[in-house]
């Protein structure tokens, strides 16, 4: 029975065809494996048979077919290493009907919810401090009105902004004043480099780099 049970995980490891790793978390990663999404934790292996060997805020280091290797944070990648052209990602509504999903912002997560009515990505103060976004000091002071009033807030440039497979470099945005907006917004200087679609309830990115 054991040599069986053996032979089955191997069948089932070597299944594994794309990996792509879309969020990091202390001690865990959101994975997408072959389109699934996991959330895997150090040493436990996925029902496909990946496994989280460690991760840093680039990527992770994962076990797949038997064999470690880096994986990057938001690039997926084909078990022979080799990068897929086309980048899609899909966003699921909420409960509430919302399009909230996790990303990262200069390699640290960041709750988004999708706005396309913000013109530029857009988080409150707490949240830039906790990024290491110096806004007051490299940031380029203005206004944003918001549904009650308007509130002041500095514009500022993001090297990163990864939302799954997909990231973007030199990503502008303003950071506001305040407690709001929280969760951070994912805008239009995000959304408007991507082809954007739906399948059904899901929202669907697509980026060509």
């Amino acid at each position: 029975m054991l040599v069986a049970f053996q032979a089955n995980a191997q069948e089932q490891i070597q299944q594994v065809k794309r990996v792509a790793v879309q969020a990091l978390f202390t001690g865990k990663a959101m994975v997408s494996i072959d389109g699934q999404r996991r959330v895997l934790s150090v040493g436990k292996p996925s029902p496909e048979g990946v496994v989280l060997i460690s991760a840093n805020s680039d990527g992770a280091v994962l076990e797949v077919n038997g064999k470690q290797s880096a994986y990057p944070l938001g690039s997926e990648v084909g078990t022979n290493f080799s990068p897929v052209t086309e980048m899609v990602e899909q966003i699921f509504p909420d409960t509430m009907g919302m399009y909230t999903t996790v990303g990262s912002i200069n390699g640290l997560t960041v709750k988004f919810l999708v706005d396309t009515g913000a013109t530029l990505i857009a988080m409150n103060e707490y949240q830039a401090k906790r990024l290491g976004i110096d806004f007051r000091l490299r940031g380029k002071l203005t206004q944003v009105a918001t549904a009650s009033d308007i509130k002041r807030a500095y514009q500022v440039k993001l090297n990163t902004v990864k939302l799954g497979k997909i990231t973007l470099r030199n990503v502008d945005a303003v950071v506001m004043e305040g407690t709001q907006p929280n969760p951070a917004l994912l805008g239009m200087s995000f959304l408007g480099r991507l082809k954007m679609g739906n399948n059904g309830a899901a929202m669907v990115l697509t980026h060509r780099p």
